[in-house]
């Protein structure tokens, strides 16, 4: 279920006007690229979001603050993320392709800590050696309550792939109906 812009709580530093513009003093800047940074996570958590376009997110309330008339430029909104992507960003970011630098993962959480929870959740409610179909995983009644609920269906592939590495799963079928085995 996706909320609305207004029930996601900006923090006070939304509204301050310097923060539209990235800073020159290098420690000023690194804050101001962390702030950045928690606010586009918490964002996407709140609205569960897992790809951003900058193109779209410019022109929306994430980048733009309507009431002061202000917006992050593309090219500063690009280097947020470039920061977010980067190890001192906590690679909390990755772009979707290389060309364009348009669209990006926002990693409110990895996919070792998506892996994580998925494999606590069959742990918690008795799936070992059960097999599920992705779909089980991500839309049924059974994980509605989850965060992986909805989950967008490349990363949650990729989730799994790191519990396949670890040995915790198996994932089977063709492209259209595959299906994981946990252990």
């Amino acid at each position: 279920m996706t909320s609305t812009t207004t029930d996601f709580p900006f923090p006070p530093h939304h509204s301050f006007p310097p923060f539209y513009t990235l800073q020159p003093v290098l420690s000023t800047r690194t804050s101001q690229l962390a702030s950045w940074s928690h606010l586009i996570q918490a964002y996407c958590r709140h609205h569960r979001l897992f790809q951003l376009s900058l193109r779209d997110a410019a022109d929306g309330p994430l980048f733009y603050n309507r009431a002061l008339g202000r917006r992050l430029s593309l090219k500063d909104a690009r280097e947020v993320v470039e920061w977010m992507a980067s190890k001192e960003g906590g690679e909390r970011a990755e772009w979707v392709g290389d060309k364009e630098r348009d669209r990006f993962w926002v990693w409110w959480r990895r996919p070792e800590e998506w892996a994580g929870v998925i494999a606590a959740w069959v742990e918690a409610t008795g799936q070992k050696n059960t097999v599920l179909t992705l779909y089980e995983l991500t839309e049924s009644d059974a994980t509605a309550s989850q965060e992986f609920h909805g989950m967008d269906p490349e990363l949650l592939q990729r989730s799994l792939q790191i519990l396949v590495k670890r040995g915790k799963a198996q994932i089977f079928g063709s492209d259209d109906s595959l299906g994981v085995k946990f252990f």
